[in-house]
């Protein structure tokens, strides 16, 4: 008998409980997360009546690919335009519920007597609500069509994003065991430096690359070069101090911008379910039941921490964000459990060796009796409001409404707002490019510079490509937004604005003349004053480039061009309205689809014929044939039955455009009647007016809608005519045809042959 490696026989013993323990859950209607930490218990050497896993390391491994893939699939779901959309509501909610969640955490391990390190994990861990199991309840409950259940997704998209800064932080904090606020500080830039630098560099190469490759891009191929890039950043974020969990994320979201994001997500979902449940089963394993029993006093407090801390300080948050009692409750007893990323906390401790034993399976219980109680949360989240709605004193009932209220009406920015943000986001993320180019030259470039020409030649040549390179992002820096809409205003709006509006341009140029400054001085030692000479010359060349300009409206048109690559696309096929339609919304147009039916009199007309716009002042936009679009359609452009037109109009004409497409659409009620077609025959006598002539002369078909099926001419059979052969007298004619058609023919010839 051959030997079978332990890793093998213990993937087998873990598949085969998770596949029984699946199909249990399954019937029950529990989460399936559930159902793989209890095929984990099941399997581990703490359970002594069931085979157990031999080699737990080798498991732990597969586990940690599992948080991989569980962290990539979900970048895939999250878009970073989707930070912009949730809205103020849910950054203000998602925001106060894991800063008050995180201190109850704190303060429940502390009043334990726990290590500090424990309790800051244990914040972590309760924070942050199970995703997955909300929206499975959602689904249960059918209430995905409520209306607090949209800020409920948009609340666990952003502690989905808040939770990946979490594990960086608690990352940063157990290597350096250092507590204090100028070492966060400085994690945080080095976060935001790099998460700005993989998403930008990202957004601009990797769709550009995947773009020219699509033609060699099959199926197979695409998994494997997604996976490829996928671990490619797990590395690269495990060699500059992050998780690997964390470059999978940021490989993910770079990733759901581009056209390929379905198919990807698609492609991974078999091998994320695959690795995600052998890390779940791993969860189950650390769960110890003796363990359980001694901690059974910590697991529900913290349980009622988790229950009443989420439901209170989500409600807080929501009410904060100036919603009624009734949503802002609806939305905290929702999100009364805790989850994945739990987990994922959970293991980062075992792994860094900073948390204590016990941790890992309070947490996993605590989860565990957490998603049981959420679907009776949700349903229990309406009586209680109704009830604190009744017992709350009426000055504060009228306070809340006042105030609610009042923070949904939306103040306009000034053009100064805007145009501070503008100038600080350009220079941010070209600033960090910037130095990011010259990080990677001085590293690689410049000892080959040195090595290829030594001396003073190696170093000029290096300063001229680092400079060449950094040329565009320094002349961005510099002029970008200096002739837009609010610099203009605001310069002829009033002269005490020009001189904060001229300090600008000089702090970016003095910002561009200090990169270029560096790169001499680090290369050449030379007087500071020379060095600052050259460099103030360089910044002029650059302002003054011509060819600078054009690169660098080019690698930005490029970046937003990738961007929106997958809006685009989704524009293109009619999934999703134009980004204009939003603008006209103020002027009072709408652009609003409607579909040609086969059964409509517009369809195989032209649009000069059907002149939609004399008649109903509505304007064909684009028509949408299958999986082609035809934007500004001309005069004699013919529709067709199936195609989605876009029109504009005001309120009062789509109403009356779309009551006319019901009535031409509309099947009369003796359509079928009318549509019925008979065979019948007459006989050509002296008197026809057929006689003698051709059949191309009767003209039959196009006079009368009727079809000559055959002709019958003395003995002869039935048989097709010829068209140029006259009719004779005695001839009996087959036709076919509608049935006035085929009556108000015949009756054009007095002898009917009866059938």
């Amino acid at each position: 008998m051959s030997h079978l490696a332990p890793l093998i026989a213990d993937l087998a013993l873990i598949l085969i409980c998770a596949g029984i323990m699946t199909l249990l859950f399954k019937k029950l209607k529990q989460p399936l997360v559930l159902g793989y930490v209890v095929a984990g218990f099941l399997a581990s050497p703490h359970m002594a009546y069931t085979p157990s896993v031999m080699d737990t390391a080798n498991i732990q491994t597969w586990a940690d690919i599992g948080v991989i893939f569980l962290l990539f699939a979900l970048g895939l779901e999250f878009s970073f335009k989707k930070i912009v959309k949730v809205g103020g509501a849910a950054i203000i909610a998602a925001c106060t519920i894991i800063f008050c969640m995180i201190l109850l955490g704190i303060t429940v391990g502390t009043s334990f007597g726990w290590k500090r390190m424990d309790c800051i994990f244990l914040g972590g861990m309760i924070a942050m609500s199970s995703t997955t199991i909300i929206y499975k309840a959602f689904d249960d409950l059918g209430m995905r069509k409520k209306q607090f259940t949209g800020l409920v997704l948009s609340v666990l998209i952003l502690e989905d994003i808040l939770a990946i800064v979490l594990m960086v932080m608690l990352s940063t904090m157990a290597v350096s065991n250092n507590f204090e606020g100028t070492e966060m500080l400085g994690s945080i830039a080095k976060l935001l430096f790099f998460l700005i630098l993989w998403f930008v560099v990202g957004i601009y190469l990797i769709p550009v690359f995947l773009k020219r490759c699509r033609k060699l891009m099959s199926e197979e191929t695409l998994l494997i070069v997604s996976l490829g890039l996928c671990f490619g950043m797990v590395v690269m974020a495990a060699h500059t101090g992050f998780s690997a969990a964390f470059g999978a994320f940021i490989m993910g979201s770079i990733l759901a911008e581009t056209v390929e994001a379905e198919s990807i997500e698609h492609l991974v979902k078999p091998v994320k379910d695959l690795f995600g449940a052998i890390f779940f089963v791993s969860v189950g394993m650390m769960v110890d039941p003796a363990m359980i029993v001694e901690y059974a006093g910590p697991i529900v407090v913290i349980t009622l921490a988790v229950i009443i801390g989420q439901s209170l300080f989500g409600t807080l948050g929501v009410l904060l964000a100036g919603q009624p009692l009734k949503t802002a409750m609806q939305c905290g007893f929702s999100l009364t459990q805790i989850g994945e990323f739990a987990f994922i906390i959970a293991s980062l401790g075992v792994s860094l060796r900073v948390t204590s034993h016990f941790l890992y399976p309070i947490v996993v219980a605590v989860s565990v009796i957490t998603t049981f109680l959420t679907p009776y949360m949700i349903r229990l989240a309406e009586p209680a409001s109704n009830f604190v709605d009744v017992h709350l004193p009426q000055k504060w009932r009228k306070f809340l409404m006042r105030y609610a209220s009042g923070t949904q009406t939306m103040n306009h920015e000034s053009l100064w707002k805007r145009l501070i943000f503008a100038l600080v986001r350009i220079t941010m993320v070209y600033s960090i490019i910037s130095v990011a180019v010259i990080a990677i030259a001085f590293r690689f470039l410049v000892p080959l510079c040195h090595d290829a020409l030594p001396g003073v030649w190696g170093s000029l040549l290096a300063a001229f490509i680092i400079i060449l390179f950094i040329a565009p992002f320094l002349r961005a820096i510099m002029i970008k937004k200096n002739h837009s809409v609010e610099f203009v205003t605001l310069w002829h709006d009033n002269r005490g604005n020009r001189a904060p509006l001229v300090a600008t341009i000089v702090l970016r140029i003095l910002l561009a003349v200090s990169f270029v400054m560096f790169v001499i001085g680090g290369l050449f030692k030379v007087s500071v004053g020379l060095v600052l000479g050259v460099a103030v010359l360089l910044v002029i060349v650059m302002i003054l480039s011509r060819q600078l300009k054009k690169q660098s409206i080019m690698i930005e048109r490029t970046f937003f061009q990738n961007l929106r690559s997958r809006d685009m696309r989704a524009e293109y096929l009619g999934e999703k309205k134009p980004e204009y339609a939003g603008r006209l919304l103020s002027r009072d147009l709408h652009l609003t689809d409607y579909e040609i039916l086969g059964e409509s009199a517009w369809a195989g007309k032209t649009l000069a014929e059907l002149n939609f716009g004399k008649k109903y002042g509505v304007h064909v936009v684009s028509i949408l044939r299958g999986r082609k679009r035809i934007n500004i359609p001309g005069a004699s452009v013919r529709l067709f039955p199936q195609d989605k037109i876009q029109v504009i109009a005001t309120d009062e004409e789509l109403n009356v455009f779309g009551d006319e497409m019901g009535k031409v659409s509309s099947m009369d009620t003796d359509v079928v009647e009318k549509s019925a077609m008979i065979l019948r025959q007459f006989r050509i006598d002296e008197n026809s007016p057929f006689l003698g002539k051709t059949l191309k002369e009767v003209g039959i078909r196009e006079k009368y809608h009727c079809l000559i099926a055959g002709v019958e001419r003395g003995e002869e059979t039935l048989h097709a005519p010829d068209p140029h052969e006259p009719f004779v007298e005695g001839d009996v004619v087959w036709i076919v045809g509608e049935n006035d058609d085929v009556y108000q023919l015949v009756g054009k010839n007095d002898e009917i042959v009866d059938m």
